[in-house]
């Protein structure tokens, strides 16, 4: 642990970008993380021969690390295209501040892209069928997220309004991001009044099919300083993995967020009460709950009343999904890199009407599996260093 802290703001985020959210017809999967890439490095003012550390993950090419690295004409010294679902791109952060740090590389380019919604047209997953649940049928991924929404449900009672209020609140952010998918007015009636998928979950507490990319750019901190934008400090970051399937998850109600931030805020040194802004994996309403509260944001079994409260909505105690979430701004497969993204336009106070004002602190967080994979990542301003 006391190496991990000696890693507090040695690196940070100097480049971001999105592209393609939504629809991209006419784009390859490569072709959409390859643009969100190039719009990345740009925004940190180098150049894509600067890029020395290449991580990325595609859904369907298990060799993306070397495609990128041909398609954009670069010879990296790294590259790492590990995967563990959407929570990949946090762990990508851990990687590139370990091998920034060391020296191996000087910038880290991570990247990703999906032409899920105009390509396949549905929700891909690359996770292998169960030979113990895969005979039960289930509807997965919703099937296993609607098991542990229905265990929160029974344990702590947690309504289907309080599930509601969080596709509520990622819709009232939606309405302020001119780059979100799904906007517009929706009430916890009418998320209740759209079809069941798995129940509890109706298609509204599901996130979306889209298209997108993100990519982010890391440095050290020595070089993050004479670049273009203001840089924005990786604090602490962790990963931690329990599970693949959901049937062997000890407990529904409890995820590996409880070990990755736990971890990550003792190596950045901060609390959940200091948090600005807090960007969650989305993928289904009962996340955002869970992840509340293994998070720290508020105790086991309080997640339904917190977000019923208003508290994550604008103007709210505690400011989530500011840019719409997995279930209104986009969800391409793989949403992990878009809480990335975000966190670092909010600290730089580029958010638009969805600011978050006097933001110093944010927290991202990723997932991966069902409910398998968790990865936490601290963000400050270069005052909280």
């Amino acid at each position: 642990m006391n190496a991990a802290r000696n890693l507090r703001g040695k690196t940070a985020f100097v480049g971001t970008a999105t592209f393609g959210c939504g629809e991209a017809p006419g784009y390859s999967a490569l072709e959409i993380a390859a643009e969100a890439g190039r719009l990345a490095v740009a925004d940190a003012g180098l150049q894509l021969a600067d890029i020395d550390g290449l991580f990325i993950c595609l859904p369907n090419d298990f060799l993306s690390g070397l495609t990128i690295a041909e398609y954009y004409g670069i010879r990296p010294k790294m590259t790492n295209n590990s995967r563990t679902g959407g929570s990949a791109f946090l762990g990508h952060a851990e990687w590139a501040m370990l091998a920034l740090d060391a020296g191996l590389i000087d910038y880290a380019l991570i990247c990703y892209g999906s032409n899920q919604r105009t390509g396949a047209g549905k929700l891909v997953s690359a996770q292998a069928p169960s030979p113990f649940e895969h005979p039960y049928r289930p509807n997965n991924p919703a099937a296993s997220y609607a098991l542990a929404a229905s265990r929160h449900m029974f344990e702590y009672g947690t309504t289907p309004e309080q599930l509601a209020s969080v596709a509520v609140a990622a819709r009232q952010w939606a309405n302020l991001n001119p780059e979100a998918f799904r906007r517009g007015p929706l009430s916890i009636e009418d998320v209740l009044a759209t079809r069941m998928v798995a129940d509890p979950l109706h298609v509204a507490e599901c996130c979306l099919v889209t298209d997108g990319g993100a990519a982010v750019v890391l440095t050290r901190a020595d070089r993050a300083k004479d670049l273009a934008k203001t840089p924005i400090a990786l604090l602490g970051t962790a990963s931690a993995t329990w599970h693949s399937e959901i049937a062997q998850l000890a407990d529904l109600t409890v995820t590996a967020a409880s070990e990755s931030g736990a971890r990550a805020f003792a190596q950045a040194g901060v609390t959940p009460a200091d948090i600005d802004v807090a960007n969650l994996y989305d993928a289904f309403a009962i996340n955002t709950i869970l992840f509340l509260e293994d998070l720290g944001f508020c105790p086991k079994g309080e997640g339904g009343r917190f977000v019923e409260s208003g508290a994550i909505r604008p103007g709210g105690s505690l400011p989530v999904n500011t840019n719409g979430g997995g279930l209104s701004f986009c969800h391409p497969g793989m949403y992990g890199l878009f809480t990335l993204v975000e966190s670092v336009r909010q600290l730089r106070g580029e958010a638009g009407e969805r600011q978050v004002r006097n933001a110093r602190l944010a927290l991202a967080h990723g997932n991966g599996g069902t409910l398998s994979s968790q990865a936490t990542c601290i963000l400050g301003l270069p005052e909280t260093i």
